[in-house]
């Protein structure tokens, strides 16, 4: 099968794993979705309204964010490194796929222009890193890691972190001023 010998498998494993999720959204959680969250109106009014603590919202960032690609790393040093990025596939894909179905189930399509909003700038630079971490994990012992994987993987995954950091919030806060 030549589809397992190109990047075009990561897609093999997060659409099912999207596709769960939307699943799971609309069959198993339904009652769940009919409470209000973080999609409600009054949620997002006061979003707007909030001021973000810098220092706060960078170690929550890290946690979010760098947590699981140093898992993911110190993962592909190991024998499960195959699987750890299957794994990671497919839960992205789950993920993805809730966050989408909840965002649409509240707020129609306006939701899903919210989660294309709130991912933007930042996955720019995040979507990247995890694909050569990813891609690193699912072909090793073939290919090696080196200098230049570490510095564009270290210089991506900074920049994701200074544009969630900084402009995300701004962008974010335009939007739902729109709504």
């Amino acid at each position: 099968m030549r589809l397992f010998h190109s990047r075009k498998q990561f897609l093999a494993f997060f659409m099912p794993g999207f596709l769960l999720g939307i699943i799971y959204v609309n069959f198993i959680a339904r009652k769940y979705m009919a409470e209000p969250g973080i999609f409600s109106e009054f949620f997002l009014n006061q979003f707007v309204n909030v001021q973000i603590d810098v220092s706060e919202y960078l170690w929550y960032l890290l946690r979010l964010r760098v947590v699981p690609f140093i898992a993911l790393a110190a993962l592909s040093f190991t024998r499960i490194r195959r699987a750890a990025a299957v794994l990671f596939l497919v839960w992205a894909g789950v993920s993805g796929g809730i966050l989408i179905s909840a965002a649409a189930a509240d707020l129609g399509i306006k939701g899903c222009l919210l989660c294309v909003t709130a991912l933007f700038p930042q996955f720019m630079f995040y979507i990247p890193a995890f694909i050569v971490m990813l891609w690193y994990c699912y072909t090793a012992p073939q290919n090696h890691w080196n200098r230049q994987k570490t510095i564009f993987v270290t210089l991506t995954m900074s920049l994701g972190l200074i544009t969630e950091l900084y402009i995300n919030p701004v962008i974010v806060k335009v939007f739902l001023s729109t709504l």
